[in-house]
């Protein structure tokens, strides 16, 4: 089932996704369940929106791919390497990613997204995927120059824009498939890998994380990116397409 939050009329709903039109829900399905309201807008009506907004946090992987930590010149973790972006970061499908003019070099990072459906707190890996909501995809925008002169990585993830989500959420998602992570530029393919390149899977990063703080539903989890990542300007169009998923597209300009 695909599920999307998006505005119309005036008002912010959710949706089941059926063709061309969305099926609207009587609430937040995370909380109310599927009951619907018998109506049905077009798509073309309606404004998607990112199809979720954090309540509390986004609990993001780093160097979760071998050759993407290669490519930074990085060694491969010996554990998951979390680090955080703000709430505020998120936007949804079709808005703009604004570059800061503190940064002179800021990155595309397509990414597999996951949102917890319920509250985790020492949660087995065998037992993770339970927890999961739906998945969606994200791009982890970066400014590359002030993560390497800042020394962690809070500025650098955390600007406004930064955590473009979307289009929507699918419940019926295999993580441990072939599904493939697609990012171009403009339309020219920059970045390409399946998520079965990951080196800690999602049950693990979320036993993980969840052994050291609480996640509650809403909360979303960045799986990493595979190689390829690079820069992209103002005037540019960045796509993030995963297989199943559909395509995240978000157009950048400066502040």
């Amino acid at each position: 089932m695909r599920i999307a939050r998006f505005s119309h009329q005036d008002s912010i709903r959710f949706g089941i996704v059926d063709d061309t039109d969305l099926v609207v829900l009587s609430g937040d399905p995370m909380f109310a369940g599927y009951d619907t309201t018998g109506e049905r807008v077009p798509i073309s009506d309606a404004v998607l929106l990112a199809p979720v907004i954090p309540r509390s946090k986004i609990v993001c992987v780093g160097r979760n791919y071998r050759d993407h930590a290669a490519e930074l010149g990085n060694d491969v973790p010996a554990a998951p390497l979390l680090f955080f972006k703000p709430n505020t970061s998120v936007i949804g499908p079709g808005d703009t990613i604004v570059l800061p003019p503190q940064s002179s070099r800021v990155d595309f990072e397509g990414e597999l997204a996951a949102v917890i459906g319920r509250i985790a707190k020492n949660v087995p890996a065998d037992k993770a995927l339970e927890y999961v909501f739906g998945y969606t995809i994200a791009n982890d925008v970066t400014a590359r120059d002030l993560q390497q002169t800042d020394g962690q990585w809070a500025r650098a993830k955390g600007f406004d824009t930064f955590c473009p989500l979307g289009p929507a959420i699918e419940t019926d998602f295999d993580v441990d498939g072939d599904a493939v992570i697609t990012t171009r530029v403009n339309g020219e393919v920059r970045q390409q890998g399946p998520i079965s390149d990951m080196i800690f899977s999602l049950a693990d990063v979320i036993a993980y994380a969840s052994a050291a703080f609480t996640l509650l539903p809403g909360d979303v989890i960045l799986t990493g990116t595979p190689a390829g990542v690079g820069p992209f300007a103002a005037g540019d169009t960045v796509e993030v397409e995963i297989t199943g998923l559909g395509t995240l597209r978000n157009p950048a300009r400066a502040a």
